[in-house]
């Protein structure tokens, strides 16, 4: 029963948010959540267990960073904190022809990434049990990603030390925000500049619930400095 909620939950908010998803593409991302369901009974991997919140809050917003186009012309994508999957496997679904990197610090939920890609067939995703500060530094991720994208694992300024060393000059770091972060935005001035970013621009929309969120989105015009990002840690405890 939840499954054919779940469908036909995508199907009618894919259509109000206009993401185009083939049928195949929408029975995966059911496939994807009936694995979520069976992981979240033996261990806690999300909170959202009701199947429209799950459909809106992890769906529809994942798929909502096809709202810049500078996510929709990258070739390669790293998802830094991808945790339980969100945003890239419902991203690396609908866009196979996209290579995906999903990034996360705990082995567990590394562990069910494994099983997700491996359950799904997704051939165009891997997923990498490391600490960002410590993936970034790895000269074959260095500068290596046209898009890096973040969501809801820290404040803008220690994010773009995540995630701005490793993008490429060109390309883009995306962080998929709530609307209230006037302060966080403010912040991380200092950090954009030292890091190589360029101005930040945002992308404001709605969900279908109503919830207002936003795209952050920074370009990479120069270099990172070596010594960032910092070692494990400091970019937490303090923020450039």
């Amino acid at each position: 029963m939840e499954e054919k909620q779940l469908k036909a939950s995508l199907i009618k908010y894919f259509q109000q948010v206009k993401i185009e998803a083939a049928a195949l593409a929408v029975d995966k991302m059911v496939e994807f959540y009936q694995l979520l369901q069976a992981e979240n009974k033996l261990y806690n991997l999300t909170a959202i267990t009701t199947v429209e919140e799950a459909a809106i809050r992890h769906f529809v917003d994942s798929l909502l960073l096809t709202k810049s186009a500078e996510f929709n012309n990258a070739p390669t994508v790293l998802d830094v904190g991808s945790g339980a999957g969100f945003p890239g496997i419902p991203l690396a679904i609908l866009f196979p022809d996209k290579q995906f990197v999903l990034l996360d610090a705990l082995q567990k939920r590394v562990g069910f990434l494994h099983k997700v890609i491996a359950e799904l067939d997704l051939k165009n995703v891997q997923s990498v049990h490391e600490r960002a500060e410590s993936f970034a530094v790895k000269p074959k991720f260095r500068e290596q990603f046209a898009v890096a994208t973040a969501r809801a694992v820290a404040g803008l300024a220690v994010l773009c030390e995540y995630c701005l060393p490793a993008v490429k000059l060109g390309g883009h770091f995306i962080a998929m925000k709530s609307l209230a972060i006037d302060p966080e935005l403010a912040g991380a001035v200092q950090a954009i500049d030292l890091l190589g970013g360029g101005e930040l621009r945002q992308i404001k929309y709605e969900l279908p619930d109503g919830r207002g969120r936003q795209l952050v989105i920074i370009e990479k015009i120069r270099p990172t400095p070596p010594k960032y990002p910092r070692r494990p840690g400091i970019p937490q405890k303090k923020p450039l």
